[in-house]
């Protein structure tokens, strides 16, 4: 058998693969066909995102809400205490620790006292002399004015003697002051807490000179039981809280952490500012706290939640369940196994429920999962909630 010709060679070949080329378009056509076609129900003319909506529903309750405002606030001592010294002196002992609770006039710390009893000892000196020269002179007086009954003397030598007498009881009077004034400056030598609270670091140490002009002070004393907390409301809700505060029952003050998932403490309203602070449009506010844990600390920052009232047998549903639009918020009510739309008014909100003053009625079930797809009148297939899951 001959070899084939070498010049049909290259023919045959190419023959070859135009086929298998011509094969694979012909596989690749039928799959496009096969992956685009149209469904079954779009070829009989049936639109299969018409169907019915899966969504979840929740009923509409009644329950009593809290009015409350909300504001950043700031923790402050209900006193704040510099305890400075009232003479000048030597800081001989300190008592008290750093951090320490200290009662109203607990012993702080003791100046030396020794310059401050000599003083005292020069003024009862001073009296005791004084008071001799006053009785000599009064004993005088009693001699002239008999002597002057017998027109032994003349009547202005006895008025002379009355003279002294008042001049020295003066004296007396100024001496029994300057006692008074080393008495008390010898008692300031002993520096005793003003209030009841807790010591804060202590600024001066023991053998130190201090001096009643000393700005700094020894130590600061916090009252914290009870604490306050400041904070601000803007001018929009000054005039809710006015007149929730006329009330014969204090307002409720809630102080929560700084991520508000801890509740720290409750208080009450006690006060609020005289004036709106016109650089922010705000007033003031301060609250107390017994603070009987210690959980609220000077300076620290916190959330507040005020109480203005309560509001009995409200109609609610949850925020979620709430759309809007440009003819203002609405909800979807399953109704006949529909989708119906009702616009809604709206009242006071609490965490995550709201006030619906029109629009719902108590009973009736409204969607909350399955919103982007619905439209006033469509079909609704209400899916039941989930089941958690059992087991560890």
């Amino acid at each position: 058998m001959t070899a084939p010709d070498a010049a049909l060679q290259p023919s045959f070949f190419r023959s070859r693969k135009g086929g298998a080329a011509l094969a694979a378009l012909v596989v690749l056509a039928g799959a496009a066909w096969w992956l685009l076609r149209p469904a079954p129900a779009a070829r009989e003319g049936v639109n299969p995102w018409a169907g019915p909506v899966p969504v979840r529903t929740v009923d509409v309750r009644r329950e009593t809400l809290v009015l409350r405002v909300s504001a950043i606030g700031s923790v402050t001592p209900l006193n704040l205490v510099t305890v400075r010294p009232r003479v000048d002196g030597p800081l001989d002992k300190v008592f008290f620790e750093e951090g320490q609770a200290v009662k109203a006039g607990q012993p702080l710390a003791l100046i030396d006292p020794s310059v401050y009893r000599v003083r005292l000892a020069q003024a009862e000196g001073q009296q005791a002399q004084n008071a001799a020269l006053l009785a000599n002179a009064e004993n005088d007086l009693v001699l002239y004015e008999r002597l002057h009954s017998q027109d032994s003397i003349a009547r202005q030598q006895v008025d002379k003697q009355k003279a002294l007498v008042l001049q020295l009881r003066g004296t007396r009077q100024a001496d029994q002051a300057a006692v008074d004034n080393a008495k008390l400056q010898l008692a300031w030598t002993r520096i005793d807490a003003p209030i009841a609270g807790r010591a804060g670091l202590r600024k001066v140490d023991a053998g130190n000179l201090v001096s009643a002009t000393d700005t700094t002070g020894l130590v600061t004393i916090a009252q914290t039981r009870p604490i306050t907390v400041t904070f601000s409301l803007p001018e929009a809700n000054i005039a809710a809280v006015r007149a929730a505060a006329a009330g014969d029952k204090p307002l409720g003050v809630q102080a929560w952490d700084r991520e508000e998932r801890t509740r720290l403490a409750e208080g009450r309203l006690a006060t609020f500012d005289n004036q709106l602070d016109t650089a922010t449009g705000t007033l003031k506010l301060k609250a107390r706290f017994e603070n009987g844990d210690d959980a609220l600390f000077p300076n620290q920052y916190v959330k507040v939640r005020l109480t203005l009232g309560e509001r009995p047998d409200a109609v609610t549903i949850p925020g979620d369940a709430v759309q809007y639009g440009e003819s203002g918020p609405f909800a979807y009510v399953v109704k006949d196994g529909k989708a119906q739309l009702r616009k809604l008014s709206l009242g006071i909100t609490q965490d995550d429920r709201i006030e619906v003053l029109k629009g719902v009625a108590h009973g009736e079930a409204v969607v909350l999962e399955g919103l982007d797809r619905l439209k006033d009148g469509r079909e609704i297939l209400v899916v039941p909630p989930a089941k958690p899951a059992s087991g560890a």
